[in-house]
């Protein structure tokens, strides 16, 4: 691909983190195509943005995806970043089948289906590429009525550590961020209000409310050359919060 920008595939492009690094990637010269479920949602991406509507919660949906985002490339995708999930909060008693089903699908299930479209690709391709996946804090630290969201993502970590090390010897390196709360509308509803916000905010050793900005950052990194040695990593970006305990005054 010399002398041509390098595609990269955003899934669950729309929501406010899949915005930020759709951003952060194109500032920092990839080709990018977003992919999502809804052409209306995806439309607030603008060009030179490419966008793809599938659904990559199953396996037709995330090799449809990965195959048009190619055509459009004219080249299999170095790149692929998992944005998509949903953020189910509630206590294990309260959390119906439905709710259960749909977190993993939501989360896991876009996480596997995806990056094995993606891997597929780039082993036919024959190129080194990267992915990075979007766990949680919950995941690694208990966290109250985060049962199903911290299993799904939990189950994210595993994939990650177990397809980098399968995949390693293709040059194909795989990666997850772990991100405390952050400023999006999917937690809108959590921190609404400003005594909310506060208290949310105070919950992390290094105080304050998570920018997509800072971790669409870190993501573009981890595809990028300067990250070359680095995979099956999962990079906490939550303040501490799943690390140290402040001294208290």
């Amino acid at each position: 691909m010399a002398g041509q920008q390098q595609g990269v595939v955003v899934a669950g492009a729309a929501g406010g983190l899949g915005q930020a690094v759709c951003a952060a990637l194109r500032a920092g010269g990839w080709q990018v195509c977003a992919v999502g479920r809804s052409a209306e949602r995806l439309s607030v991406l603008g060009d030179p943005v490419l966008r793809v509507v599938a659904d990559v919660s199953s396996a037709e949906g995330a090799k449809a995806a990965i195959e048009q985002a190619s055509a459009l490339f004219g080249a299999a995708p170095a790149g692929f970043v998992n944005c998509a999930g949903a953020v189910s909060l509630a206590p294990l008693h309260r959390t119906s089948s439905e709710a259960w089903r749909a977190c993993l699908a939501a989360n896991l299930d876009t996480a596997f289906f995806g990056l094995a479209a993606f891997v597929d690709a780039a082993r036919q391709a024959g190129q080194p590429a990267a992915a990075v996946m979007v766990s949680t804090v919950a995941a690694r630290i208990g966290t109250p009525n985060h049962e199903a969201v911290a299993a799904a993502k939990a189950g994210v970590e595993g994939l990650v550590r177990a397809a980098a090390a399968t995949y390693a010897a293709a040059r194909i390196r795989v990666n997850a961020v772990a991100p405390g709360i952050m400023d999006t509308p999917a937690v809108g509803g959590l921190i609404g209000t400003p005594a909310a916000r506060e208290g949310a905010a105070k919950q992390y050793p290094l105080p304050g409310i998570g920018d997509p900005a800072d971790l669409a950052s870190l993501i573009a990194w981890l595809l990028s050359p300067a990250a070359g040695k680095v995979t099956g990593q999962v990079w906490a970006v939550d303040g501490g919060f799943s690390a140290i305990r402040p001294l208290v005054r």
